[in-house]
């Protein structure tokens, strides 16, 4: 009986991937332990630390069909972990007690925190993937709207103009910076655990480090310098990137959602018969995408904090920050995997209404335009004078309800210098888009691949 939002049979898929909590599921970590014992004793039997026979049965009976379930929950209970249980399902298959070889040298620590990393392995490219594909979807955006003016916001007022394909291309190219996140955190936080009690191999006479090298070339991880039972950075620091990944998913939500508002109606989120009605009133067209995005990098946020809740641990084993990870990393990546997912959606989706855009940007009758007529009035009556003057001009077209060309060009102090012409040259939003092209143009060449 599923009862978190991640499990839902009804919300499961809103709010995470089919596929991320497959990578957390019981049966893949399960699996994960077995695959460590296999591999430990095959590096053991061929370095001739446990008999080759031994090694032969054991790996033949790391079989995740061959585990009993019930008899793994109850064991599991009664201990407190789980990979004594598997160890003992294992050893007692085996014939002639040759399983008793299962495990050797290791701790308990050393196969869960091992098992974990490769689960970070597998979440963290899906995590890539989905990167990518948003990576995909912000560039086409931007080189088609790469002209498209729109109003720039400043503290959910009207600002200057920009366009639509800067907007886009200035998140784009956060999304390029956690790609690059990602590619260098790989090699520090895809390291494998084999410490033994204390984390010093002395369980191990001989071939200690030949084993835990072995053993990290055969799972296909990094060899630690130095075991990691109670130093929790490289957990932490895929938590901190998921946050991040978070933070810029948000940011994007927030900003769709603003841009549908009825009043300002300049984005939607794609359509589909029924999606984001109202039980009340059917006019409506909610933005359910961005809600869920929203809900999830908030919590997700929580997760990451404590996961660096978990590093404050004490000496070699600690007494429980370690479970803090159990229940937090397994949620961030699927809460990040169905932020991931919605995201994809809106953006490769996403409706755009370049008309609405200029429509919204002349409600002010040009007031949006001022800073252009400041700098443009600047060489002829000076900036600062200049500035006083188109401040008191805006307030008297928002008073009078008038266009501020009409009123700019009945000023005595502005009408000697330049014609009307010139002044609706500097109230043309298109002719004050800075260097946006540039800028996207910029972004879109320094993507991975481009």
């Amino acid at each position: 009986m599923a009862s978190t939002i991640i499990d839902s049979r009804i919300f499961g898929d809103m709010f995470s991937d089919a596929r991320m909590r497959q990578v957390w599921s019981d049966e893949n970590r399960t699996a994960k332990y077995l695959d460590i014992e296999r591999a430990l004793a095959k590096v053991q039997g061929e370095l001739g630390i446990i008999p080759q026979e031994a090694a032969h049965e054991i790996i033949r009976n790391c079989e995740l069909s061959m585990i009993d379930w019930d008899q793994l929950k109850a064991k599991t209970e009664q201990i407190g972990y789980p990979i004594i249980a598997v160890v003992n399902q294992i050893n007692a298959n085996c014939r002639h007690r040759l399983g008793e070889y299962c495990h050797w040298g290791a701790t308990t620590q050393d196969i869960t925190d091992t098992a974990a990393v490769l689960q970070m392995r597998e979440g963290l490219a899906l995590v890539e993937q989905y990167l990518a594909d948003i990576s995909d979807a912000l560039a086409t955006l931007a080189k088609k709207y790469r002209d498209t003016p729109i109003i720039g916001r400043s503290n959910l007022q009207q600002a200057t103009p920009i366009t639509f394909g800067y907007k886009m291309a200035s998140i784009l190219a956060g999304i390029e910076r956690h790609r690059e996140r990602l590619s260098q955190l790989k090699p520090r936080v895809l390291m494998g655990e084999f410490g033994g009690a204390s984390g010093t191999l002395s369980s191990l006479e001989k071939g200690a480090m030949e084993t835990q090298a072995g053993l990290m070339q055969e799972l296909g991880l990094a060899q630690p310098l130095i075991s990691w039972h109670t130093v929790r950075d490289t957990i932490a620091e895929v938590g901190a990137f998921l946050g991040l990944v978070g933070g810029s998913l948000g940011k994007i939500a927030m900003d769709v959602k603003l841009l549908m508002q009825t009043e300002v109606g300049e984005v939607f989120e794609p359509y589909a018969p029924g999606r984001g009605s109202s039980s009340t009133m059917p006019q409506k067209r909610n933005p359910i995408s961005c809600l869920y995005i929203h809900a999830n990098v908030s919590v997700a946020r929580q997760h990451a904090a404590a996961l660096m809740d978990a590093m404050v641990a004490d000496h070699e084993r600690s007494t429980g920050p370690w479970e803090i990870e159990w229940v937090s990393l397994p949620e961030i990546f699927c809460l990040m995997s169905g932020a991931l997912k919605q995201t994809k959606f809106v953006l490769q989706g996403l409706e755009v209404d370049a008309v609405r855009m200029r429509a919204n940007m002349d409600i002010t009758n040009g007031l949006v335009m001022s800073e252009a007529v400041m700098m443009g009035l600047g060489p002829y009556i000076g900036r600062e004078y200049a500035h006083d003057l188109v401040y008191d001009l805006c307030r008297q077209a928002l008073k009078e309800n008038r266009p501020l060309i009409d009123i700019l060009q009945a000023h005595p102090e502005i009408n000697p210098h330049v014609t009307r012409a010139q002044l609706e040259a500097m109230c043309d939003p298109v002719n004050h888009l800075g260097q946006a092209g540039v800028m996207v143009d910029r972004v879109l060449a320094a993507r991975q691949g481009a």
